[in-house]
Formats: structure tokens, C-alpha cells, sequence
């Protein structure tokens, strides 16, 4: 009933359109992204306060790593939005484009003077106020040119010569320029990003086989003709001789002691005794054994947990986005998943030992400017595919 020419409250007003249940985004997969980013904050500040302790660091402030990490994530969000601004029929276009441009910058990295070098690695370029890392670009390009070369070049995904080797030379280029810096780790992941893609998108089953066999050719090749990661491999595999444990597989060691000291519940938040220059890299590549000492296995469980959600969705929004013909879009969004994944498991198995110790940060979590705001980037871009298939099933253009 109405009084005064007001509708009840019970009673929707006639006339007026009513807005649909269907959520215009994926809110979840919003909360789980910034939970694990503010996670990953606390982590970050736990695991990088006592640097300030050792001479490298005496100049920094306890809370420097915090602060840093604080404007990265909130400049990252900011981005994130925007991009999800920006349709996906645009990043279409403009794939082949930042592919290139990204190659350019991982060809600057590496001219002298230009390149900037940390513990033996030229990874970065400086821009004074920040460092920027061209490969973590690399691991997002690679998946719009990857899923724009398979669709644009569907009906020779069957051909050797049209279909398999142009996206192979571009792999091979991409991945000489990354073992020139070196960075194994980022070679590895866009290599399973490109390949994922491929076979997602339909390529021979007998070539996508070669692949496989000629990648592990070439990756045992590159550790069998570099002593150094020789050693690494061999103290990989035995880390408790006193020789491995204080060379090669210092770093390793040190993350297993912390797991094995967290157990079940952890010694508590900010209780870590690796972080305490024992540890090295706390904060970056070893924050998960950070975690898992401070908040033991259900800590460790929790961040697992959360990263599986993240892939998960992202496959179903790919697959949603292809049952709409949207194929691009559709392989983008599992691209996107297989790049979540392949890094996280990297991460996490060269943290608990199941692999051989490797530089990969964990993806929205561990410090570093570039790979948080890649990251949200990327998933930005997943946020806008599955908005757009949600547009297309309610009736609505894009």
C-alpha cells in the first residue's frame, strides 16, 4: 500500500527499472586479491624489520620496507582501476604492440650503463624514483600476444611452418634475453604461459609434445653448461652437508629450518627467528617460509587456499568468455590463471625444497614494486573479461 503517493517498502515501484541480482563484478575474487596484498604487507613488514640491524641496511628505517610495499599496493589499486576501465577488445588490439616494445626494454636491460645489476643480475632499469623489471611486463604481454597469435592464427595451429615456429621464435628470442640477465625463474614461467596458451588454443598434439621434449633439452642443457647452477642443482639435492648447507644450499636450508619450527600454529606473528639475517631474502623470494614459521601450516594452508581460489575463478571466467565466443578474452583469463599458478607453485616449491632454489617472488605478496603492480594489472584484466561476459548475458553490448 502507498501513502502520500510513496510506494511501501515491500513494494517495488512500478515503472521503474529493476537492477539486476547479477553482480556487475566478481566481488570475491576483489576480497581475496586485497587480502592476500594487506597479508602479504604484514608479511613484508615482519620479515624486513630487523634489516636495518645489518650494515647494508643501516641507513633504512625499520618500517622503510613497509612504507615502500604500502605505496607500491596503493599505486597498484589505483592502476588496477583504471584498467579495468579499458575494454578487452583494446588490449586485442594492441597486443602485438606491447609485446615488441616489451622485447625493447629487455634488450635495454642488458646495454651497459643503461641496466641495472644486483647480486650479479641485470634485471632492472632505474628511473631514479623506482625500479622497473621488464621480464614481470614480459609475463603479462607474453599471454595477450600468446592468446591474440592463437586466434588470429587458428586455422594454422594444425601447421608447423604457420602456426608452431613464428610463436616459437618469439619465445626463443625472449628467452635469450632472459638468460642473458639471467633469470631462469621468468624464463620458465613465460615459457609455461606460452605453451599453456597454445595448447589451450588448440595446436597439434605432436608439436605441443616436441615442445615439451625440446624446452627440457634446452633447460638441461643451460644447467649442465653453467657450473655455478650445477652446484646448485647438486646442493639442491643434498642440503644438510655442512658444505651445502653454508654454500649453495644456505638459503634453502635456512627456509626449511623455519617451516620445520612453525609446525602447526606457528610461533607467532613477529616471533621468526630466520628473519633475523639468518634468512636471506626474507622478504622477497622466502617470505613464504617466513610465514610459515610465524603462522605454521594453517598460516601457509590459508595463503595456498586463497591463490587456489584465485586460478580457479580465473579458469571459469575463461571458460565462460569462450562459451560466449569470446576466444580471446577466454584465453587471456586462463593465461592469466597459469600465470598465477606456474609462479606461485615455483615459489612455493623452491620454499618448502620440492624445487631447486630459484628468484621468483610470491605474486601479490612478496616486496617489489613491479611485480605487485603487474600483478593487479593482470587481474584487473581478468576482473574486466569476466565483467564483460556478465554484460553479455544479461543482453547488453560491450
Amino acid at each position: 500500500m502507498t501513502w502520500l503517493g510513496f510506494a511501501s517498502a515491500k513494494e517495488p515501484m512500478k515503472g521503474l527499472p529493476q537492477r539486476s541480482k547479477m553482480m556487475e563484478y566478481d566481488q570475491p575474487l576483489v576480497w581475496v586479491v586485497v587480502l592476500l596484498m594487506l597479508f602479504g604487507m604484514v608479511m613484508v613488514y615482519s620479515a624486513s624489520i630487523s634489516l636495518p640491524d645489518s650494515p647494508k641496511y643501516a641507513s633504512y628505517k625499520n618500517s622503510h620496507f613497509l612504507i615502500r610495499q604500502t605505496i607500491f599496493v596503493a599505486a597498484s589499486l589505483c592502476c588496477g582501476l583504471v584498467v579495468f576501465r579499458v575494454p578487452v577488445s583494446t588490449w586485442q588490439r594492441w597486443a602485438p604492440h606491447l609485446f615488441v616494445i616489451t622485447l625493447v626494454l629487455l634488450i635495454l636491460v642488458l646495454v651497459p650503463g643503461v641496466g641495472k645489476g644486483v647480486n650479479g643480475a641485470k634485471r632492472w632499469l632505474s628511473f631514479k624514483v623506482f625500479n622497473l623489471q621488464p621480464s614481470e611486463l614480459m609475463k603479462l604481454f607474453v599471454v595477450l600476444y600468446a592468446a591474440d597469435y592463437t586466434v588470429r592464427k587458428q586455422q594454422f595451429m594444425h601447421k608447423l611452418k604457420k602456426g608452431f615456429l613464428p610463436m616459437a621464435g618469439a619465445v626463443a628470442i625472449v628467452g635469450l634475453l632472459l638468460l642473458l640477465e639471467p633469470d631462469l625463474g621468468a624464463f620458465g614461467v613465460i615459457v609455461c604461459i606460452a605453451m599453456g596458451i597454445l595448447f589451450l588454443g588448440g595446436i597439434n598434439g605432436v608439436w605441443f609434445s616436441g615442445i615439451g621434449a625440446t624446452l627440457v633439452g634446452i633447460f638441461s642443457l643451460v644447467i649442465i653448461l653453467s657450473p655455478w647452477r650445477r652446484e646448485r642443482i647438486f646442493a639442491y639435492l643434498n642440503p644438510w652437508v655442512e658444505e651445502n648447507a653454508l654454500g649453495k644450499a644456505y638459503q634453502l636450508s635456512h627456509s626449511l629450518i623455519a617451516f620445520g619450527r612453525g609446525e602447526l600454529f606457528g610461533v607467532g606473528l613477529g616471533g621468526s627467528v630466520e628473519k633475523l639475517h639468518y634468512l636471506p631474502e626474507a622478504h622477497t623470494d622466502f617470505l613464504m617460509a617466513v610465514i610459515g614459521e610465524e603462522l605454521g601450516f594453517a598460516g601457509v594452508l590459508l595463503v595456498v587456499m586463497m591463490f587456489y581460489w584465485i586460478i580457479k575463478r580465473a579458469f571459469e571466467i575463461g571458460r565462460q568468455a569462450i562459451a560466449l565466443d569470446l576466444t580471446f578474452a577466454g584465453l587471456v583469463a586462463k593465461g592469466v590463471g597459469i600465470w598465477i599458478g606456474v609462479q606461485t607453485f615455483i615459489n612455493m616449491g623452491v620454499n618448502l625444497g620440492l624445487l631447486p632454489t630459484k628468484g621468483l617472488t610470491l605474486p601479490l605478496m612478496s616486496y617489489g614494486g613491479s611485480g605487485v603492480l603487474i600483478n593487479c594489472v593482470g587481474l584487473a584484466i581478468l576482473l574486466r573479461i569476466d565483467y564483460e561476459n556478465r554484460v553479455l548475458m544479461r543482453g547488453g553490448r560491450i
